[in-house]
């Protein structure tokens, strides 16, 4: 059996070839140690039996693969993570939403559900690790916690002021974001994906409209993908300039906590002004963009992104330089390239490990077929490498950003609207790769013989991560947490979906 290749990211569902589940397991735990990551699953009906779907994205030759399953009567399968690690957030998810049981999983605990709370008297599913010996404590931290923050249990096993074993339990605030946005008209279904993780606006807007872009054939004007460009770099920028800002206060650098706290706002001000919405909702719509910046209000925004930008500069300069920061940043929550790889982890995290991959360059759309895109990668994976990362990006997009504003070719002042969206094919599917400030943003979209939309899967980057924040912590000090915690800056609404 071989896996189908998906063309520019779409595919006919009667085309993927389904396979045993031995065949199944051997064939994605393959293509991972041959470079391929896995980006989605989903259950679906192919050629009348359902399957499970494993979707599989190839970096280097930005290209992606699917590889199906048919689903034993008994719903058991070998599960790929005690091999695969990257794959144990999927197999969970599978167990509790599908009932499919992966045997051999190290852990095979509920990924969202609380058993013992759906169930009045049980306790199954929702024990935790423990850890045995003298002088070993717990401590549990959550979820309700001492700010306006989501909810997140922390179930920590130490020795000590030293933690051995770190476990996250989510969940909380499960809204079943996949089914209400299958359930929604289409004119609603771009505001439920904006508000998947609401810090994401324009990047999980974007994933939405170029997955049904893809299904639909529609080709973007440029224009309106260079609008698309802009406020996705403002929002990479604007978030990593708020936890530059809150790395800072956990440290209790005060001068940086405000100096970056202000300076947020002028990016999020910049947002309001390309799109009427401070996190840039509203401005995506399938086919386009709704705003976009008159030619007379160009050289206004541009004097202000300058001076904003340059503000991160200084400021960055003087904390990167501050004694009491370093201390703090050096060698606290280190992971290594091999244990990034093996998670599956993405985004700043990753590339804080030396984990070169972006999908801006590696899962081009839009306008990033057409800009290059510089990589700023880490290698001691800790807290000040995230940190640096972050730093690095900023820079990196304040360059994009000036290229989109001064290309007359791109011509942002043009005419914005979008083309008009015609019938979805029946039985495709299309994957859809938005590199997010946290990291990669998967949508899929799949639909039915008569076209209409019967199934969507979103993978947010925080799926990915926490498992590496819970690694992170191995060996560190328990006082840590707060700073390690803020290094990755993981969304739980993005998680729980």
């Amino acid at each position: 059996m071989t896996s189908f290749l998906l063309s520019d990211g779409t595919c006919d569902l009667d085309q993927i070839p389904c396979c045993d589940p031995d065949a199944f397991r051997a064939r994605v735990v393959a293509a991972c140690r041959d470079g391929a990551r896995l980006v989605a699953t989903l259950v679906l009906p192919i050629r009348a039996q359902d399957a499970l779907l494993a979707l599989l994205a190839r970096d280097r030759a930005s290209s992606a693969e699917a590889l199906a399953m048919v689903l034993p009567a008994d719903r058991r399968y070998p599960s790929l993570s005690a091999e695969l690690p990257q794959a144990q957030a999927f197999e969970r998810e599978l167990a509790e939403m599908h009932g499919l049981l992966p045997v051999g999983h190290p852990w095979p605990k509920p990924l969202r559900r609380h058993a013992d709370l759906e169930t009045p008297g049980s306790s199954d599913g929702h024990s935790f690790f423990q850890l045995g010996g003298a002088g070993v404590h717990e401590v549990a931290v959550g979820p309700v916690h001492a700010g306006i923050i989501e909810p997140g249990h922390f179930r920590f096993q130490c020795y000590g002021e030293t933690v051995h074993s770190l476990e996250i339990q989510l969940g909380y605030q499960t809204r079943g974001a996949e089914k209400l946005l299958l359930a929604s008209p289409p004119t609603r279904r771009q505001i439920v994906a904006e508000s998947v993780a609401g810090d994401t606006s324009v990047g999980h807007g974007i994933a939405y409209a170029t997955a049904i872009e893809k299904l639909a054939g529609l080709e973007v004007p440029v224009q309106a993908q260079a609008t698309r460009a802009l406020a996705l770099e403002l929002e990479r920028m604007d978030s990593h300039t708020g936890d530059l800002g809150a790395l800072c206060n956990d440290v209790g650098y005060l001068p940086g906590a405000s100096w970056y706290g202000r300076l947020r706002g002028d990016f999020l001000n910049l947002l309001v002004e390309l799109s009427g919405n401070r996190f840039g909702r509203g401005l995506v719509t399938t086919g386009g963009v709704r705003l976009g910046l008159p030619a007379s209000e160009l050289a206004g925004f541009a004097t202000r992104f300058e001076n904003a930008a340059a503000d991160f500069e200084r400021i960055a300069d003087v904390i990167f330089d501050a004694p009491s920061v370093v201390s703090r940043f050096d060698g606290t929550g280190a992971l290594n390239q091999t244990m990034a790889d093996e998670l599956g982890l993405v985004g700043p995290v990753a590339r804080a490990c030396g984990s070169d991959r972006d999908a801006r360059r590696d899962h081009p759309e839009g306008i990033y077929r057409r800009m290059p895109v510089e990589i700023a990668l880490g290698s001691t994976g800790d807290v000040m490498a995230r940190a640096e990362v972050r730093r690095a990006e900023a820079g990196h997009s304040a360059t994009l950003i000036r290229s989109l504003l001064a290309d007359v070719e791109i011509g942002l002042a043009g005419d914005p609207a979008a083309p008009a969206l015609g019938r979805l094919p029946p039985s495709s599917l299309s994957l859809a790769i938005v590199e997010g400030w946290r990291g990669e943003i998967v949508h899929v979209a799949v639909t039915s013989k008569t076209g209409e939309l019967t199934a969507y899967k979103i993978v947010d980057p925080s799926f990915h991560n926490w498992f590496g924040l819970a690694m992170a912590m191995r060996g560190q000090q328990i006082s840590d947490f707060p700073l390690c915690n803020k290094s990755f800056n993981l969304s739980y609404a993005g998680h729980d979906l």
